[in-house]
């Protein structure tokens, strides 16, 4: 979809979590004047009272049809194992021509799970922003976080083509690059880019915490940058990524399989000697990684292609 020059404007953003996703849409809304008013929604005390000190809310509630009551943009940003009960419990004050989206990385289990508690006027764009960081809670959040980031929308079949528009421009306006895409194919492509990296990453690191026991902190001790990489993708949330997996089995299981086999094709590559199936590997998968870089998906700097991130509290 080709991008839209006039930005919209919502009178009332709520934000259902207010972590570091949630925090980052609200402190991006208004470094692009997007909105006239932001409210968001925690169950932890500490959490609304953060959410308020910091500027990036005015007000929070800890109920989430207080919070949504006459909201014309809402944007669910919790664990995707709550979406049920979210919906259930907002779906009384959600305002006539409301635009419900969300953030969560796996998008089948939207329609299943809170589809049916939006109720008749209100349009459902589920989306998922590809951007993050291991960092959680509103302190975590950051303006620059979705700029020259793709942000997948995944409306289906009936959505209302003006609100899918509506929500292209505002998430647009926020900084990103914007994706259509169907649901299903959404969560395979989501499956191998990064939920299997995560699982791999929970597992290697695993591996080495029970090595620690037998080579007696040299684990910890030598780790050099791969492992440090994969302590810090292993280093997000588990709560997050227990509901990711349990609602993406299908096919996080397929690119497992498939990761699986080739791996054992590795491990036979290894056992034998084939340098030249070594070599042919190796070098595919860093043209690869020099192809991510030219398309601006990351940068080439020393610290891993990681880009830095603000050190401060957002104003």
């Amino acid at each position: 979809m080709s991008p839209n020059t006039e930005a919209p404007h919502f009178k009332r953003l709520a934000l259902i979590g207010v972590g570091l996703i949630g925090s980052s849409i609200a402190l991006a809304a208004k470094r692009a004047g997007l909105v006239d008013g932001i409210v968001g929604c925690a169950r932890s005390q500490a959490t609304r009272d953060k959410a308020v000190e910091l500027g990036i809310v005015e007000a929070m509630h800890e109920d989430p049809a207080e919070t949504v009551a006459g909201a014309d943009l809402v944007i669910v940003c919790t664990h995707l194992g709550s979406y049920g009960a979210i919906g259930k419990a907002m779906a009384p004050g959600l305002a006539q021509g409301a635009i419900v989206t969300d953030v969560g990385s796996v998008k089948g289990c939207v329609a299943r799970d809170l589809g049916p508690h939006i109720p008749d006027g209100v349009h459902l764009v589920p989306g998922h922003p590809v951007s993050g960081s291991e960092k959680s809670g509103p302190e975590a959040g950051f303006e620059t976080l979705f700029d020259d980031r793709w942000w997948i929308l995944t409306p289906g079949e009936g959505a209302d083509q003006a609100s899918v528009e509506t929500l292209t421009a505002f998430v647009q306006a926020l900084g990103s690059r914007v994706e259509i895409m169907d649901a299903k194919r959404h969560d395979l492509v989501l499956a191998i880019t990064s939920h299997l990296p995560h699982l791999i990453a929970y597992n290697i690191v695993g591996t080495a915490d029970d090595m620690e026991t037998v080579t007696q902190g040299e684990v910890v001790k030598y780790s050099a940058g791969g492992f440090r990489d994969f302590t810090r993708i292993a280093a997000s949330d588990p709560e997050f990524w227990r509901d990711v997996f349990l609602n993406n089995r299908e096919a996080v299981l397929e690119t497992l399989g498939r990761f699986t086999e080739d791996l054992i094709a590795l491990q036979r590559a290894i056992r034998w000697g084939q340098g030249d199936n070594l070599l042919r590997l190796f070098t595919n998968s860093r043209d690869i990684r020099h192809r991510i870089i030219a398309a601006g998906q990351d940068t080439d700097a020393p610290d891993f292609g990681r880009r830095a991130e603000p050190t401060s509290e957002p104003d």
